[in-house]
C-alpha cells in the first residue's frame, strides 16, 4: 500500500457548496465564508488567495471587477475576474469594517495583522466538512478544484481552464478538476451501437 497522500477533490456537489456558505455565515464567520466563496470562485491557488490585500480588490469604495497580481508559484502575472458571488462576498466582507487600510491584508489570521496562513485554511476547510459530515477529501485546493470543475461542467473550454490553471496538458487539467473518470465513463456510455 502506498504512503501517497490521497488528492483532494472538488466540491461538485452544489447542495454541499450551498450548505458550507451557509453554516460559515451562520457562525457569523464573513472571514471564512468570503475566503470560501473568492476561493471557489475566482480559481486561485489558496497562497495567492490569501496574500490578496485590499489594494487588489478595492477601487474607491467598491469591488472591483478585475485585478491583476503576480503569482506566487510562478511569478507570473495574471488578470483575475471578480463574479457577481465574489464582489458581494468581498464587499460585505468589507462592510464590517469601519474602514480599511490598502496595504492590509484581507484575510487576517487571528493571531496579528498578517494574513492567514494556508495550512490554517487547511484545517478550517476540514472542520466544517466534518461539522457537516460531507464524505471525501477536502483541502484547501478543493477551492481552486471546485472553481475549475463548475466552470468545465458549464462549458467553459478545456483550452481556457488549462490557461486559467496554467497548466502543460489538458489531461493534467482534467485530472486536476477531478474529471478523468467521468470522461472516460461517458465515453463509453455515450454511444450505444
Amino acid at each position: 500500500m502506498s504512503n501517497k497522500p490521497k488528492e483532494v477533490e472538488p466540491f461538485k456537489n452544489i447542495k454541499d457548496i450551498e450548505k458550507i456558505k451557509q453554516y460559515l455565515k451562520g457562525k457569523d464567520n464573513l472571514r471564512d465564508y468570503t475566503i470560501f466563496t473568492v476561493g471557489i470562485n475566482v480559481g486561485l491557488r489558496a497562497g495567492d488567495l490569501l496574500a490578496l490585500r485590499w489594494s487588489d480588490v478595492l477601487e474607491g469604495n467598491r469591488i472591483k471587477k478585475t485585478a491583476y497580481i503576480i503569482e506566487e508559484k510562478t511569478k507570473k502575472g495574471k488578470d483575475i475576474e471578480f463574479n457577481k458571488s465574489s464582489r458581494e462576498a468581498l464587499q460585505a466582507f468589507k462592510d464590517t469594517f469601519d474602514s480599511v487600510d490598502l496595504d492590509d491584508y484581507i484575510f487576517t489570521s487571528r493571531k496579528g495583522n498578517e494574513h492567514l496562513q494556508v495550512r490554517s485554511l487547511h484545517r478550517i476547510i476540514n472542520d466544517v466538512v466534518k461539522e457537516l459530515k460531507i464524505k471525501g477529501n477536502y483541502g484547501t485546493h478543493s477551492l481552486r478544484k471546485t472553481f475549475g470543475y463548475h466552470r468545465y461542467n458549464n462549458g467553459i473550454q478545456l483550452e481556457t481552464l488549462q490557461k486559467i490553471f496554467n497548466h502543460s496538458t489538458q489531461s493534467m487539467t482534467l485530472k486536476y478538476i477531478g474529471i478523468t473518470k467521468e470522461v472516460i465513463q461517458d465515453a463509453y456510455n455515450s454511444v450505444n451501437l
